[in-house]
């Protein structure tokens, strides 16, 4: 087993922000279900869907987000987003399977006809592509952990000349069972993501227990995320990201 320290990153909202990809690819299904888009590109994400991703759990979300842009109340969904979602899908007639076998198939499109148009859609965060790549220097390795498929993940990280230790996707499983099985192999220091609550998952996995999770702040949070976190649950900015391992707090 190498005694070097494993640092297990998520992909999007941590290396990558996507939010460019996100409403590119949303806006366009939406159009294509006959939703209004008007008043609205596809090259400026509005300020609403950025503010609502943090609540997104599923891409077909995002097409309805697009949808409903035109008329929505930012505060309303805040304040009730399962509720607003359910009523939107409601009155649209709409189902979640339908909306994202739509989405697919625009990414999908969207690859086959300019595919490195796709890829820079995709934009690393601020000087994560260097940090990254410094690791090795200091005698760290690094994975990353995502619900992306593995083969497109894999596709991103090369177009960033990033090469990790190991990747696994969506087809892996969940993560704390991935993190399970890591942790028989290796050393695992950290994991970095921007979801709370698939860190504080992690931290009830029984396994887990050493395990250092790390809260992103450049990535998707809702304001309470930042509210009374857990012990084992400490927050990373990018100035402190810079700094050698041993110099995390």
């Amino acid at each position: 087993m190498s005694e070097r320290p494993l640092l297990v990153f998520d992909f999007d909202g941590v290396i990558v922000d996507g939010m460019a990809e996100y409403w590119w690819s949303s806006w366009h299904a939406s159009c294509s279900l006959g939703a209004d888009g008007s008043g609205l590109t596809s090259d400026v994400v509005p300020d609403a869907f950025r503010a609502l991703r943090p609540w997104v759990h599923h891409g077909w979300e995002m097409v309805l987000l697009a949808a409903e842009l035109p008329g929505l109340d930012l505060q309303h969904w805040i304040n009730d987003y399962a509720g607003q979602q359910r009523r939107a899908m409601d009155l649209r007639g709409w189902q979640p399977d339908q909306l994202q076998s739509v989405l697919d198939h625009t990414r999908q499109e969207a690859v086959r006809s300019d595919r490195s148009a796709w890829l820079a859609l995709h934009r690393p965060f601020p000087g994560l592509v260097e940090r990254l790549q410094s690791l090795d220097g200091e005698g760290v390795d690094w994975a990353v952990l995502t619900t992306k498929s593995e083969a497109f993940t894999a596709e991103l990280l090369e177009s960033l000349t990033l090469k990790p230790w190991r990747l696994d996707g969506r087809e892996a499983g969940a993560k704390p069972e991935v993190l399970r099985r890591l942790q028989s192999q290796r050393r695992v220091h950290s994991f970095i993501e921007d979801r709370r609550a698939t860190l504080e998952t992690v931290c009830t996995t029984p396994g887990l227990e050493s395990l250092q999770c790390w809260l992103v702040r450049w990535g998707y949070l809702k304001p309470s995320d930042l509210i009374g976190l857990p012990p084992r649950i400490q927050l990373i900015d990018l100035i402190a990201f810079a700094k050698p391992l041993a110099h995390w707090q």
